[in-house]
């Protein structure tokens, strides 16, 4: 999602957010919901660094503003895959909801060490916890849909194709509008919002992940540079990642089975 597909995503959100409605459901792409930074025009852009800035901080601004949305109840309806911070935008909505076949990758560092932003250190733990939260962000593994809901990152997933995926998340989000309770639920989203806030301000969040994204577009270490170059021009690996290549640690042994085999 380059700079402007931002900017434009928050106009008719805001937009949105203005008619009589009362549910409001993030639906992307068929094959993919959002891979976050556009990679490809910031690789083309006078200054990749300048404009790696520029996006993330429209990616930033369209998730803040899901995030304090307080006249509506938000859905992310995941009908493609998702990864880096396309995971974590859709993670500012209320309830993430995913067809079955959807894989994310909910990471960052694949890409030069790149520390991400999207709020993503306020979203993750709140939703898995702060161990789990560490073991996505290190591990840098793909998830199922299944997985994702047993972890926490999907509150469901359903439907095996798009159509009937489609069909079910206008049948649930009316019901999530007729709900008797649903100004009850607007307002414990408010409280909790307000509670969060209180604790620790979405801005704190947002400067923190921003300085170590400042080091990765304009610090010393090229590495962002260097992955994004490779990337947009689909150069392969020249060897396997360290955490895929778990053999290559120091200390390693082969595990060992010592349980019986039945004949």
């Amino acid at each position: 999602m380059s700079t402007s597909a931002c900017e434009r995503l928050l106009a008719a959100y805001v937009a949105a957010k203005q008619r009589p409605t009362r549910v409001i459901v993030l639906m992307g792409g068929a094959d993919f919901f959002s891979n976050g930074l556009d990679l490809n025009r910031i690789e083309a852009a006078d200054s990749p660094p300048d404009e790696s800035w520029r996006n993330i901080n429209a990616m930033d601004d369209l998730c803040r503003d899901i995030l304090t949305t307080d006249s509506h109840l938000t859905v992310s309806a995941l009908r493609g895959n998702t990864g880096a911070g396309g995971a974590f935008l859709a993670l500012a909505a209320d309830r993430v909801w995913a067809r079955r076949g959807v894989i994310l990758n909910p990471h960052y560092k694949n890409m030069g060490n790149l520390y991400g932003s999207e709020y993503w250190s306020y979203l993750l733990p709140r939703r898995v916890g702060v161990e789990r939260a560490a073991r996505i962000m290190r591990n840098r593994l793909p998830l199922g849909a299944a997985d994702a809901v047993e972890t926490g990152f999907l509150d469901e997933a359903f439907g095996d194709d798009l159509t009937g995926f489609e069909r079910e998340i206008v049948t649930r989000a009316e019901a999530l509008a007729a709900a008797k309770d649903f100004a009850a639920q607007l307002e414990a989203k408010r409280q909790r919002r307000a509670a969060d806030e209180a604790a620790k301000p979405l801005d704190a969040y947002r400067a923190e992940e921003l300085k170590h994204m400042q080091r990765n577009f304009y610090g010393f270490d090229p590495s962002y540079h260097v992955a994004r170059h490779h990337f947009v021009r689909k150069t392969p690996h020249s060897w396997t990642p360290r955490h895929l290549a778990v053999h290559r640690e120091l200390g390693w042994v082969v595990p060992v089975d010592t349980g019986q085999v039945s004949g």
